[in-house]
């Protein structure tokens, strides 16, 4: 008796034309994602195409949203990988309908929609909420710190990237040895030692980039534009009525208000390297313009200021003069990233921060270039209650609960007092055996013995069982270590991404879970 096989037949041609709803069963990841598509408001996508319909015909806003977002869940984020999978994977052609859009395609929508697919996450939080897994209970945040698409070994100082823009203007060595005469020739030169002077600079290189870029075709990115001058609203009531008082404080309000125009104000990452160096040396030329308005304010304070009685500010101010030249260096790939420590060393990247329910759904997921956590209490409790908002929930969270690196008492005050949630942020590292000496204040004693009581600790241990895992899920099992993208818009889409297909994944398991049982 011969052999018995079943036979692979290559060649056999379909007798009926092939249907993709026979090719994945009913409860595969690809149909709940193309489902749950179906459900969001996608109308802010629309709107960015005509409608007379007049032109090429676009691919059908929907079917690239539902790809992105099954590409996240399934750990593929590079658009060329993106389009392999489409010639490849069943799963992928049944999210298209049999279509191979282009890698260019895929990375152009992602970059166009922007905005809009970062606003899904909002949409995805809806259907979270309609499973009832959005109850706020104990949210706890946390961030992590992620390597971004830069090396550390560019970033650069002032006068480091002023000499290669000023390279690249100088024709030839003859026009050199003209200009500098017996001098070394790698001194920085005149015009760029005064603010006006850079100011100037600035201007006239701009306009040389744009009639270089005039003829050619666009690169489908917006141009990025001379930065206008950072609006500084330096209140000394509000600085020294919190206590804050000192010249640092003045220009650490300086600095954060630089920081929260750059958001409001994002500069696009040219993909031109002399675009960049020219926006890098912008970036240093405004922090040292507001480091002298904050230091101006500050020494107008302290000659105008006068307390109840008619007396100026007591203590004596050192003598501050900022330098001539900008001081500290920016990343001349990505200026958005900052070098973040990671516990055995910098890594050039980004502080991605979360904010998690005790289901283990993201509540909120932004980004900063900060390195360390002491700010981001309030901004992550007020990132949370406004995605609450958006999905309509009402209910407040029970309690926030975060590590001892956001302990920050102005931002437990204004979370507490403002917001009525209260917050549970311990005063020492679990790696600590006993307390910090230099720390033992009231409120870090009456902490201490909050978090020391069964209810505490029952409420303040879930933060191990909620963040903790998501990160070692992203990372670990995701495989996700460094930002593809630049720029701290960007960035932000990627990291919400990865978070709302978080919580696809998550309610794609629990509907799994709830047809078994």
């Amino acid at each position: 008796m011969p052999q018995n096989f079943i036979e692979g037949r290559r060649e056999q041609g379909f007798l009926l034309p092939p249907d993709v709803r026979e090719w994945l069963p009913v409860d595969h990841l690809a149909w709940f994602v193309i489902d749950a598509v179906a459900e969001m408001d996608l109308s802010a996508f629309y709107a960015a195409y005509r409608a007379d319909g007049h032109g090429r015909a676009a691919y059908e806003p929907s079917v690239m949203v539902a790809l992105v977002l099954y590409a996240f869940a399934t750990k593929v984020r590079s658009s060329r990988s993106i389009e392999r999978h489409c010639r490849q994977d069943v799963a992928y052609r049944v999210i298209t309908g049999n279509l191979v859009p282009d890698h260019a395609t895929i990375a152009r929508f992602v970059c166009r929609h922007d905005q809009a697919l970062a606003e899904l996450f909002a949409e995805v939080l809806k259907l979270c909420d309609r499973a009832g897994f959005v109850r706020p209970g104990v949210v706890s945040i946390d961030g992590t710190r992620i390597a971004g698409n830069a090396s550390p070994q560019v970033n650069h100082e002032f006068e480091q990237i002023a000499r290669e823009i000023v390279a690249e203007t100088r024709a030839t060595d003859e026009a050199e040895d003209e200009e500098f005469g017996d001098a070394r020739g790698d001194e920085l030169p005149e015009r760029l030692r005064s603010a006006e002077g850079r100011r100037e600079f600035f201007r006239q290189a701009r306009q040389e980039l744009r009639r270089e870029h005039e003829n050619r075709e666009p690169a489908g990115e917006p141009e990025a534009q001379a930065a206008e001058g950072v609006p500084l609203e330096l209140d000394a009531n509000e600085i020294v009525g919190r206590g804050r008082q000192g010249r640092d404080a003045w220009l650490r309000e300086g600095k954060r208000q630089l920081e929260r125009h750059r958001w409001q104000n994002p500069d696009p990452i040219p993909r031109s390297r002399d675009e960049r160096l020219l926006l890098a040396a912008e970036r240093l030329e405004d922090e040292l313009d507001v480091d002298r308005r904050a230091n101006e304010a500050y020494e107008h304070y302290r000659a105008t200021a006068r307390d109840r009685l008619g007396r100026r500010p007591g203590g004596r101010a050192e003598p501050h003069r900022p330098p001539d030249v900008p001081a500290g260096k920016v990343n001349t790939t990505d200026p958005d990233s900052r070098p973040i420590p990671i516990g055995f060393g910098f890594v050039q990247g980004y502080n991605a921060q979360a904010a998690v329910n005790e289901q283990q759904i993201v509540l909120a997921a932004e980004i900063t270039n900060s390195s360390t956590d002491f700010s981001q209490l309030d901004p992550m409790v007020t990132a949370t209650l406004a995605e609450l908002e958006r999905v309509g929930v009402g209910e407040r969270p029970e309690a926030v609960a975060a590590d001892a690196g956001y302990w920050n008492e102005q931002q437990m005050d204004e979370v507490v007092a403002n917001k009525h949630i209260p917050v549970l942020v311990a005063p020492d590292k679990g790696t600590r055996g006993t307390p910090k000496r230099w720390f033992t204040s009231g409120r870090a004693s009456w902490m201490r013995t909050l978090l020391a009581t069964e209810h505490g600790q029952q409420r303040y241990r879930k933060r191990k069982q909620t963040v903790e895992p998501l990160f070692g899920d992203t990372k670990h099992n995701s495989g996700f270590y460094r930002f593809h993208r630049r720029g701290r818009v960007k960035v932000r889409l990627e990291w919400r991404l990865l978070m709302m297909t978080h919580n696809l994944t998550k309610l794609h398991r629990h509907r799994l879970a709830t047809v078994g049982a």
